[in-house]
């Protein structure tokens, strides 16, 4: 939108001549000149929000909470891939991503040398980019409700990296989906959860999802790992830790490594 010169009330004033409704005009503004100036200083506002609203300038109020809420695990699934090769080692070569935004983290772990890799997004995919319809195409990433067993055979993965999903899970469908990961992997089970009081749920996520995100502390998990009979894997914790301190890589969700 095209911006507009302020009008010099002076200048139209003394442009009116003798016409007695704009000299009246000009008198009053010469009597309350502050009245004027706030009029002006308050429309040229309205008129700069008005063009970066339409400019995409100012977020909508969906953009702010969304931006407001924080961000998802996946992003430090992403940054971790360097980490958990050095904790993990050859068990990095056959890699299952469960969660969101798997297309990005299987379309990474494809460019490593040696390494096969696919993914499954919990929700239906809207308006995805050309990148992730090809390895949806290819068979790399699939769709799959998580309430439901995955449709993989025992030990079909070296490891298998849970992100965000567990989140929105209730304990009725956690007790079957955790075991279930865990099944499908022979070296182990990764997963990625949000802090409580640090993450919330995007608006995006939350509307795939249908509710909002259930975050659990770290006791909390480790309580459920014992009552389940899962048990964490002190020997790839203590290899993360050291190679996250070496890297300097600090990530913002939880990260517990499960045996499988």
């Amino acid at each position: 939108m095209a911006s507009r010169r302020a009008i010099n009330p002076s200048r139209r004033a003394s442009d009116s001549g003798s016409i007695p409704l704009v000299g009246s005009l000009q008198q009053k503004s010469r009597s309350s000149p502050l009245l004027s100036i706030g009029l002006v200083v308050v429309a040229a506002f309205f008129l700069i929000g008005y063009a970066l609203r339409g400019s995409g300038g100012f977020a909508s109020e969906k953009e702010a909470i969304s931006i407001g809420q924080g961000a998802s695990c996946s992003s430090d699934v992403i940054q971790a891939l360097p980490i958990l090769k050095k904790a993990y080692g050859d068990s990095m070569r056959k890699v299952l991503h469960v969660g969101p935004d798997s297309c990005a983290v299987i379309s990474k772990l494809l460019k490593e040398e040696d390494s096969e890799a696919w993914g499954v997004e919990p929700y239906d995919l809207e308006d995805t980019d050309s990148s992730c319809k090809s390895l949806m195409r290819k068979g790399f990433v699939r769709v799959s409700d998580l309430k439901f067993p995955l449709p993989y055979r025992p030990k079909s993965f070296s490891l298998a990296i849970v992100s965000d999903s567990l989140d929105y899970l209730s304990p009725k469908y956690l007790n079957k989906t955790l075991p279930d990961l865990a099944r499908l992997s022979a070296d182990g089970l990764v997963i990625f959860a949000g802090y409580p009081g640090k993450q919330r749920a995007k608006v995006s996520e939350l509307a795939k999802f249908g509710k909002p995100a259930k975050l659990r502390s770290s006791s909390w998990w480790i309580r459920y790992f014992v009552q389940t009979g899962l048990q964490e894997n002190e020997m790839a914790i203590k290899k993360f830790e050291e190679a996250s301190t070496k890297n300097s890589y600090k990530p913002s969700c939880q990260i517990f490594h499960v045996t499988s």
